[in-house]
């Protein structure tokens, strides 16, 4: 799932009395070129318009995947068991927003997911795309987040009419292992400083939990710079100096606060990637996805951007051992992008869905 800083070494080879440019990627496992299935689910609002996005691009690439597709709805109880059979069988998944209700005690199918299939790293990167005008420049910052546990894990029941109690629970296996998934990701990508996230002057025990559990990871990492900050003071410094960042880890609560913010600072929800992974899973989806399921007139006037999704599907090919296709569908992205004549309305332009898709396609190297 790591996206490498980097670019890759190059090799000039001469064919038939040209100069060609090739990456030199990996010495591949026997097996590892054959396509591989991928679950799909559209999901609500925006989200069979920017999937079926991503579907027409790796068509027109010939990526080494197909996609086995789920009608699933945010008003469902549950996720269908054939949904859940289908990525425990291919592994990842891709998907669109899925739409939570507001109260009632209707349980998001979002947590159902990562819950079932234990996907404990949230991963959103927030970096600023060449072309793209934004109040800060030089912002490139990985949020992982704690995805399983804390306040956002919806552990809450009423004592008494009029008195509700909502559970906040830390565990040090939890906070551990995001800690160490959050460095070695710092370690793989050439990032030099980890960020916690915190608010364990108030929170001492919880969040002093998760504190300890960093701290005790970040000694066996001794090239990667580590430090601390208070959740308030973290997003007053995103919007002021958000260049000063790297990665950051989070609880769950915080990450998905610090990752729209990131977000927003970065370009918007609009174009931030980002997954869920696990030890044995992962979904891929938008990765900052504030507000954006329920725009009813974008999708009546098929305006949404699928920059965001385009760019999670290369994080998916990666994560697949698909290095080169991710790179042409990246290169192609930032291409439309930096020439900036295809653009929706909140990149300010005026483009449809569809358009920025053609325009993506025909910068396919």
């Amino acid at each position: 799932m790591a996206t490498t800083r980097r670019s890759l070494p190059l090799l000039r080879t001469l064919i038939a009395g040209k100069t060609q440019t090739r990456n030199v990627t990996y010495m591949p496992r026997p097996g590892d070129g054959a396509p591989r299935p991928v679950t799909l689910i559209p999901g609500d609002g925006i989200g069979p318009l920017v999937t079926n996005a991503v579907e027409q691009v790796m068509e027109a690439m010939h990526a080494p995947v197909y996609f086995e597709k789920y009608d699933v709805h945010g008003d469902m109880k549950r996720v269908p068991q054939e949904v859940l059979d289908s990525i425990k069988k291919n592994k990842v998944c891709l998907k669109g927003g899925l739409r939570t209700p507001m109260g009632g005690g209707v349980s998001s199918l979002n947590m159902q997911l990562r819950k079932e299939l234990d996907l404990y790293a949230s991963l959103v990167n927030c970096c600023n795309l060449p072309g793209l005008p934004t109040r800060h420049e030089d912002v490139d910052i990985v949020v992982i987040r704690e995805n399983t546990e804390g306040e956002y894990s919806g552990l809450e029941h009423e004592v008494v009419p009029g008195v509700v109690e909502s559970l906040k629970v830390i565990t040090k296996f939890c906070s551990e292992r995001i800690a160490k998934y959050a460095f070695e990701y710092a370690y793989l990508n050439n990032r030099k400083k980890v960020t916690a996230v915190h608010k364990a002057n108030i929170m001492k025990l919880a969040d002093g939990l998760f504190l300890e559990s960093c701290r005790e990871v970040a000694t066996k990492y001794p090239s990667i710079k580590y430090n601390e900050i208070i959740v308030d003071n973290c997003c007053m410094q995103l919007v002021s100096k958000p260049e000063q960042f790297d990665v950051m880890v989070t609880p769950n609560l915080y990450g998905n606060l610090v990752a729209n913010t990131a977000a927003g600072i970065a370009g918007g929800t609009g174009v931030m990637p980002g997954g869920n992974v696990g030890a044995e899973y992962a979904v891929f989806e938008q990765g900052a996805s504030a507000g954006n399921v329920g725009k009813e007139k974008i999708v009546e006037q098929k305006t949404a951007n699928p920059v965001a999704l385009l760019l999670s599907s290369a994080m998916m090919l990666r994560h697949l051992q698909f290095p080169s296709f991710a790179d042409r569908l990246e290169s192609a992205v930032k291409r439309v992008i930096l020439e900036g004549q295809y653009r929706t309305k909140d990149l300010g332009g005026q483009s449809t869905t569809q358009e920025v898709v053609d325009a993506v396609i025909a910068k396919l190297d």
